[in-house]
């Protein structure tokens, strides 16, 4: 009791990066709401029942920083989602603004580097970082992450990468071993992108890494192997939060009944800023790589497979995914379902940043590295688990949580 008491009275920090994007603002605003019990706890999986006895983190001892690359503040951002995609709350923003005031000072200029032509042309000056090498980056990235843990007085910094999705950076040119991709930090052709740099720096700092986009983050091995070097803690990526979603609980329906999928089909178009930047067919790509691998693992072949992704600047935060699956069924007889996903982006995505904080806090507080597995079902390309049915996913959780 005495030991529950002292580390709940701690508090952790939460560092976003792309801590002005929608899923951020979001998340944030969400915490507010949550710290000042202003809100239900809809759509979080930490509060379901089988979770309250496993001593996850209260919402009150989690600060929040974060770095971006554009210019803003978080009302602004707030205000956005509320003006351009009908979300949130105009009395809820109200009663948030002097924790966005407060926040605001918790954010830093981001880094660029090998994030593509997209992403650099939404950046601002004043927002970003310059150094001769990456290893300069990840050293002012380290910086920032020190100063706020200890201006702070936090017990620990969990960072969560939640920024726009980076070209697909080819792996097979990376070492497997850490000692050997240190060395190529000191070269501007170094071919990690920005997500690896921010999640060297988080590691070396002993600091749990998450990464909830597609982008490449701590996925080569070296980064595994710097993780274990440093005792700490990493998963990913890409959250799983809509029509995969859908895919990861309705494919092992197909399979258990021996129906067969001849092919599928996913159609998805949105208007927010990670539509903008996956209108470009390099962002694109590393984003439809993550959609399309769970279905041959779940049903055991490979069905024909087609997903687009789309940018309708109207639609705003709210997704449209229509997906169209034709199937055989007894007698060779051809079927078809389809179904309509609509749902805001942010809005679906934002209560599992915050329940990986909390779960990822009680993994760091056991002392366990490396891979976070059992966290599989927040993800669609969960790093290190083949596994993709979403109830055995869920299963895995259950059983690490309440251990």
């Amino acid at each position: 009791n005495l030991n529950r008491k002292n580390w709940m009275s701690k508090k952790v920090g939460v560092w976003l990066i792309g801590a002005y994007g929608g899923v951020a603002t979001t998340a944030i605003v969400g915490l507010v709401a949550l710290q000042r019990k202003l809100t239900e706890n809809h759509g979080l999986v930490s509060e379901l029942p089988q979770f309250q006895q496993a001593n996850l983190i209260e919402w009150d001892n989690l600060v929040v920083g974060g770095h971006d690359i554009r210019k803003s503040t978080l009302a602004t951002e707030a205000n956005q989602l509320l003006n351009d995609s009908r979300l949130l709350s105009p009395a809820l923003l109200e009663l948030c603004q002097e924790d966005f005031a407060r926040i605001n000072e918790e954010i830093r200029p981001g880094i660029i580097f090998n994030v593509g032509k997209t992403i650099t042309s939404l950046s601002d000056p004043e927002m970003t970082k310059t150094g001769a090498s990456p290893r300069d980056l990840i050293e002012s990235v380290k910086e920032d992450l020190k100063l706020f843990a200890s201006t702070n007085n936090l017990s620990k910094v969990i960072v969560m990468n939640v920024s726009s999705t980076e070209p697909t950076v080819d792996a097979s040119v990376l070492p497997a071993k850490w000692d050997d991709l240190d060395g190529m930090l000191d070269s501007n052709d170094c071919p990690l992108a920005a997500s690896s740099l921010y999640a060297i720096a988080a590691l070396q700092s002993g600091m749990p890494y998450l990464n909830f986009t597609p982008s490449l983050g701590t996925a080569p091995d070296a980064l595994c192997e710097l993780a274990e070097m440093n005792k700490v803690c990493h998963m990913g990526h890409d959250g799983k939060t809509g029509e995969t979603l859908l895919k990861s609980a309705l494919a092992p329906m197909f399979q258990h009944r021996n129906l067969n999928i001849m092919s599928w089909v996913g159609h998805n178009i949105f208007g927010n800023m990670d539509g903008k930047v996956l209108d470009d067919p390099e962002n694109k790509k590393t984003k439809v790589v993550s959609k399309d691998k769970l279905l041959g693992q779940i049903l055991g072949y490979d069905p024909q497979t087609h997903i687009s992704i789309e940018y309708i600047k109207s639609l705003g935060d709210w997704k449209t995914a229509w997906d169209h699956i034709h199937f055989e069924g007894f007698l060779s007889t051809p079927m078809v379902m389809q179904f309509t996903w609509q749902g805001s982006d942010s809005i679906l995505a934002a209560p599992l940043v915050l329940d990986l904080v909390r779960f990822t806090e009680l993994a760091h507080r056991r002392g366990e590295t490396g891979l976070l597995k059992d966290l599989c079902c927040f993800f669609k390309s969960p790093l290190g688990v083949p596994e993709n049915n979403f109830v055995k996913q869920f299963q895995l959780l259950e059983k690490w949580a309440t251990r």
